[in-house]
């Protein structure tokens, strides 16, 4: 077992911390942290649509939902090719490299035009979270060529220029650059770029809306979480998926059917089963440390208990620490296997509804954002069949861990 901490410690979690901090990694995990504020801002106008289900005569507020949540690839477009420019130390371009990824996003997502062409139309689904790995490519793609131009240092320490003409002229090539690549493409050789990228994702997409790519996701988050890196980071990767998902469910229950995708942001983050108390569901663990009889576990157990509640585990996950302890490492793994199936379970049998309304706010305290999200009396209960589950899970190794921590209260005193 040292061995195999070792090798967590010293090889493992540096390695992986090296590959998430790389620029176009970290400028894509950081944009959809930075997208976070307008999926809130239609998660806002879902909880009041709940409130209007019952007073019908309240206003009709979606109008806000179809400028912000699905308009979100348009959003991302820009924000991951300004996140890359301030990855890679280009902060003079940010703006400009923002705003040209959202002009090669809208060539991407195959415009059509009138026979006069005075009339440009355009897909409204294409905006929206579906096109979310296109907006990724796009800004990617605009930064990549921004990088390159950078590299030839064109009218830089030039005294003959004002600074803002020679920033005028250095904006012009990566502009045209990536504006003309992407119209050849689309407009001269006829590829519908948005398909080609969907269609390459498809696979990644379909993989992680099942069980094994739900339980890989989970435990992925939660076994890196345990080495102290943190789950935001594979935000670039779910969040598209997800966000994908859950528009699908939206469409299903405004057409008259159910919901079909269980695998969303709301069921993995939002509804507090699978990661009750944080990842690895670590609010039981929290509970029975506020009872310990080791006087550091149950003071840092009442320390980390209001956090915990609002499923922010941070303080838990470091203060105890959960982090590099192989004795609460190993239940925190279990748990993220199991919770995830025993949820597929219950959703897909149909003791409990799938979410299919944008909640993406993981701080609301289950089992109160359980009835929420699911809009289903039943996630009380299964709550609480989930709460007992992870107490088993966690009591035995917790009370090992517990002994070793009053010995070593009684050799100190």
């Amino acid at each position: 077992m040292n061995k195999f901490m070792d090798w967590l410690s010293c090889v493992l979690a540096p390695a992986t911390k090296k590959v998430f901090s790389l620029p176009y990694i970290a400028a894509v995990s950081s944009a959809m942290q930075k997208i976070l504020p307008f999926i809130l801002t239609g998660s806002v106008i879902y909880i009041y649509n709940v409130f209007r289900a019952f007073i019908p005569a309240l206003p009709n507020f979606d109008v806000i939902i179809n400028y912000t949540f699905r308009f979100l690839a348009l959003i991302v477009a820009f924000v991951v090719a300004a996140q890359l420019m301030e990855k890679l130390d280009l902060q003079k371009y940010l703006v400009n490299a923002g705003l040209t990824a959202i002009l090669v996003f809208m060539v991407f997502i195959v415009p059509s035009y009138d026979e006069t062409g005075a009339t440009i139309m355009f897909t409204y689904a294409r905006f929206g979270p579906a096109a979310m790995f296109v907006a990724i490519v796009a800004g990617i793609m605009v930064g990549f060529i921004y990088h390159m131009y950078s590299k030839l240092h064109f009218l830089e320490n030039n005294d003959t220029l004002p600074d803002f003409v020679s920033e005028w002229f250095n904006n012009i090539f990566p502009i045209l650059a990536s504006v003309a690549i992407s119209a050849v493409l689309v407009f001269k050789a006829g590829i519908d770029i948005y398909q080609v990228i969907i269609n390459a994702f498809m696979p990644i997409q379909n993989f992680l809306l099942s069980l094994p790519g739900m339980l890989t996701l989970s435990f992925v988050q939660v076994f890196f979480f345990s080495l102290g890196i943190s789950p935001w980071v594979w935000g670039a990767i779910r969040n598209p998926v997800f966000a994908t998902a859950l528009a699908a469910n939206i469409a299903a229950v405004a057409a008259g059917q159910n919901p079909e995708y269980i695998v969303t942001y709301e069921t993995m983050f939002a509804i507090g089963l699978i990661t009750m108390g944080g990842q690895g569901a670590p609010l039981p663990l929290n509970l029975l440390m506020c009872r310990s009889k080791s006087k550091r576990l149950k003071t840092m157990g009442r320390i980390c208990i209001g956090p915990s509640i609002f499923n922010i585990s941070e303080p838990l996950m470091y203060g105890t620490p959960v982090v590099f302890n192989p004795m609460l490492m190993v239940p925190m793994w279990i748990n993220a296997l199991l919770g995830p199936v025993m949820v597929w379970a219950a959703m897909s049998l149909g003791f409990l509804k799938i979410p299919a309304m944008s909640l993406q706010v993981s701080q609301i305290p289950a089992p109160i954002s359980t009835v929420i999200v699911t809009q289903d009396m039943r996630g009380l209960l299964w709550f609480v069949v989930l709460l007992v589950v992870y107490l088993v899970i966690w009591y035995p190794f917790f009370k090992v861990y517990e002994k070793e921590e009053i010995e070593k209260e009684a050799a100190a005193a």
